[in-house]
């Protein structure tokens, strides 16, 4: 018997990797696939996801709906949802999921209260259910009931209270530490390569600095695949520091870093296809390829 629907918005990485936690624990799962890549189709039946078609389908179905994507995309979804339960009367209760500013979740929060359904602001910290078994969702609003009840159902929940943007505060500062260590490995290398002296950094790295040297050869070739995303991620740091009245300029650094990335030849590239050969000196060259592009075009 299930212990529920709830529907997934969109099934990515994280998304189909959270669908089959839910699954092994009793839930029904479903999404909406209308106009959605291969790469998604895949993903949502590789995490077993039902799909039922137009998101006015989705959201008369679902008792609960994750929103699950990129940021940027963020606040339409959460409009095009207010929109489906218009139509449709459902109100199931939304918990946006995504790397997005306290002010944008507050923003999207009113959207849907609007609606006359229940908000949660979440913030994922770690992998992929299906990938980790420490994976965190915090969350905050005024009734997060709905999310604590899924605590251990794959992932840990965790309340930081009742007050929205909270839970996405906190995903905002964790991630401008990951990512925007990430960032700042890859210009560190790149300004090197540009004056010719990659190889000796690396050289003074491996003997001074060994530990982040191979945290670098282990982040810094792969990051392309996920570029594209994390630009919005980056913006929406930016956007949380400068919230805080802290300067939002080392984000705009990796927003722009991000951007470079993608267009690099490695952008084209999934998790499921990344070249793990690939070397770091060779990545750094050709972000330096893809850097006198962009800089030839002015």
């Amino acid at each position: 018997m299930s212990n529920g629907t709830i529907c997934i918005l969109m099934p990515g990485d994280m998304g189909h990797g959270v669908s089959l936690a839910l699954r092994e624990h009793g839930y029904e799962t479903i999404t909406a696939l209308d106009s959605r890549s291969d790469r998604t189709r895949g993903l949502a039946e590789a995490g077993k996801l039902t799909d039922v078609g137009t998101l006015d389908a989705a959201v008369k179905a679902a008792d609960m709906v994750l929103s699950i994507l990129p940021p940027t995309f963020a606040p339409d979804l959460a409009t095009d949802v207010a929109a489906a339960m218009g139509r449709t009367g459902a109100t199931p209760v939304y918990v946006d999921c995504n790397a997005i500013s306290p002010g944008t979740a507050v923003k999207i929060g009113d959207t849907i209260t609007e609606a006359g359904a229940a908000f949660i602001d979440c913030g994922i910290v770690g992998l992929a259910p299906n990938k980790s078994e420490d994976t965190r969702f915090y969350v905050s609003g005024k009734d997060t009931a709905p999310m604590q009840a899924l605590d251990g159902k794959g992932f840990k929940v965790m309340s930081l209270g009742d007050t929205p943007g909270q839970a996405s505060a906190l995903k905002m500062a964790y991630a401008g530490l990951t990512k925007g260590s990430w960032t700042l490995w890859t210009a560190v290398l790149l300004t090197a390569e540009r004056n010719g002296l990659l190889e000796p950094l690396i050289d003074e790295l491996e003997h001074s600095q060994g530990p982040t040297l191979e945290r670098m050869r282990s982040m810094v070739p792969f990051l392309p695949a996920d570029s594209g995303r994390w630009v919005g991620e980056m913006e929406e740091i930016a956007k949380t520091f400068r919230e805080a009245d802290v300067s939002g300029s080392f984000h705009d650094g990796a927003a722009w870093m991000f951007a470079l990335l993608t267009e690099t030849p490695f952008a084209d590239e999934t998790r499921e296809t990344l070249d793990r050969s690939r070397t770091l000196e060779d990545s750094v060259r050709a972000y330096g390829a893809a850097l006198d592009k962009r800089t030839s075009q002015k």
